[in-house]
């Protein structure tokens, strides 16, 4: 019986063993301030790659200072950074998976102690600054900022790059109708609200040639918000771009109740790969093995996304592979248990 979840995939020259992905999720454990990984990141992420993920992704990494959610956050606006994140890329590789960064910037939703900034000059909630609002010469810097990423994601050998586009950070700012209320060329339509992130995926592709991923929040839970429409528009212009897959979340941009159930995300991805045509990443409470290989066998997603069942449990990949009743080669050290 043939195993979709186990099944390779493969995107421009990578080629993932297995459709399982690490998803990006914040570890605030950068203590020194400094945007550096630590021990701590190491064992994390190795771990997941021993446990036999096909695509180990690191949480949202800055690609400014002042991008950062928090003083903890992982940083990619130095070269300095490069050689601990080259050392982290080679501990997911020896075991087989391919590294992934998530380049990001939190605009409003920065908790820093310097000024933040926004498309628009409105905070997020009573409890976190209101921010500047962006003039060109601030986006111009901030696109060339995900650039210079981008070209350090590559020195690092990180083999996909994913832009931050959903959770209410920058880039889902500028694209979202509740937090823009730009009157230049950067708001207004969706054409315009799109402009920020068209820049910057422009800018990196002028040095980044390999797999490109954008995450985006496929639902804004308001009713003035984006609906399903304004995604497939910004998938179909994604993948004129050159963006290879769309990594579909939601929620995140306002303050607003979610309900969440298992697989809840999966029909914004199932939606937009059918009406964009284009690659799809589902996530969202999806916990067993037979659930992933249903969303897969029935062409609602590409790639399963996986955060809180691999922060459980680091061989998830195993226990999927035994409910499928598929045998999963894994480290040879683990064999007498495995």
């Amino acid at each position: 019986m043939k195993h979709l979840l186990f099944s390779p995939y493969t995107i421009k020259s990578v080629t993932l063993k297995n459709r399982i992905v690490m998803s990006p999720m914040c570890m605030y454990s950068s203590h020194n301030q400094d945007g550096h990984t630590q021990p701590f990141h190491l064992a994390h992420y190795e771990s997941r790659a021993a446990g036999q993920v096909g695509l180990v992704m690191t949480e949202a990494t800055s690609v400014t200072p002042e991008g950062r959610i928090s003083h903890e956050d992982l940083g990619i606006w130095s070269d300095d950074h490069t050689e601990g994140l080259s050392t982290l890329t080679e501990a997911i590789h020896r075991h087989g998976a391919k590294a992934g960064i998530q380049l990001a910037h939190a605009g409003r939703k920065a908790n820093l102690d310097s000024d933040i900034y926004a498309p628009s000059a409105s905070s997020f909630s009573e409890s976190l600054k209101t921010p500047v609002e962006m003039n060109e010469q601030q986006i111009s810097y901030t696109v060339q900022s995900f650039k210079e990423g981008a070209e350090r994601a590559k020195e690092s050998r990180f083999d996909i790059i994913e832009l931050h586009g959903a959770h209410g950070y920058l880039i889902n700012q500028f694209l979202s109708p509740l937090t823009n209320f730009r009157t230049d060329k950067y708001g207004g339509s969706r054409e315009k609200r799109y402009r920020f992130l068209s820049e910057i995926i422009d800018a990196v592709r002028e040095s980044w040639t390999g797999p490109l991923f954008v995450r985006i929040s496929g639902a804004e839970y308001h009713e003035n918000g984006n609906k399903m429409e304004d995604f497939i528009y910004f998938a179909e212009k994604m993948k004129a771009q050159g963006v290879d897959l769309i990594d579909v979340s939601s929620g995140g941009v306002v303050p607003a109740p979610i309900d969440p159930y298992p697989g809840y995300q999966v029909k914004y991805a199932e939606k937009i790969k059918a009406e964009a045509g284009i690659d799809t990443g589902a996530v969202g409470l999806i916990t067993s093995g037979n659930q992933a290989e249903e969303i897969l066998r029935n062409e609602r997603a590409d790639l399963i996304f996986l955060a809180r069942a691999l922060l459980k449990n680091p061989y998830w990949p195993k226990q999927a592979a035994d409910e499928l009743g598929y045998k999963l080669e894994g480290p040879r050290q683990y064999t007498r248990a495995w």
